[in-house]
């Protein structure tokens, strides 16, 4: 996304041409083969791994950093290997997505105009924001020292990268499109319409039932 942030305002002649089909599913498989190799990779020496001790860690999801102090055998080798994979998925990203919003934000400041300013930096300034706060999470969690603030904190900067992000991406990539906007205004729309036609429809059925109810004669 900052890449794509990059191209349309930095190279907007450009974009239509360097940001084509083939570049996006690079992108998109890049994300996912080393999504698959940083969760694949500590789960295989994980598996190798004794366990004697307690079956309970203090956390509200099986993370592997709390899963590693229940080992009863050595775990300097997987201790090593995430946080290799850590520096090697977290640092690099991290410091192109920072190095692209710098050149963005050199843009910007040449744009002459006042609104034109204000309209890409609310543009990028969401994306930025939720970057720094899912990258600076998991830095603090797999790769700093850990201290005991840090482990008590632990929980709520992975409520960050687990939680956070996912939720507010919605509505920073797609809630934000005029079109998908339009699209979910007609749902809702048709929702509310279905809602109050079958409302009059209940009514009638009752108030037919009713009057029936007043036309009949009972004996008791």
């Amino acid at each position: 996304m900052s890449y794509d942030r990059y191209l349309a305002i930095c190279k907007p002649l450009h974009y239509a041409v360097l940001m084509n089909g083939s570049l996006c599913l690079q992108l998109a498989s890049g994300s996912w083969i080393s999504g698959l190799l940083a969760g694949t990779t500590p789960m295989s020496f994980m598996s190798q791994l004794s366990f004697c001790g307690p079956n309970k860690i203090e956390h509200f999801f099986c993370e592997s950093t709390k899963i590693i102090t229940l080992c009863c055998s050595d775990t300097y080798q997987l201790e090593l290997v995430t946080t290799i994979l850590a520096a090697l998925f977290t640092l690099p990203p991290f410091a192109l997505t920072l190095a692209s919003y710098v050149c963005i934000i050199s843009t910007i400041l040449r744009i002459p105009s006042t609104t034109g300013r204000q309209k890409a930096f609310s543009t990028c300034s969401s994306h930025l924001i939720v970057v720094t706060i899912f990258y600076v999470t998991l830095i603090i969690v797999y790769l700093l020292p850990k201290t005991n603030t840090l482990r008590d904190l632990n929980k709520v900067f992975s409520v960050c990268y687990t939680i956070l992000t996912p939720m507010v991406n919605p509505f920073i990539y797609s809630l934000r499109n005029r079109e998908v906007k339009e699209a979910l205004r007609k749902i809702v729309s048709h929702y509310f319409h279905y809602c109050a036609n079958n409302m009059i429809n209940v009514q009638e059925i009752f108030a037919e039932g009713l009057l029936m109810y007043e036309n009949t004669d009972i004996e008791i």
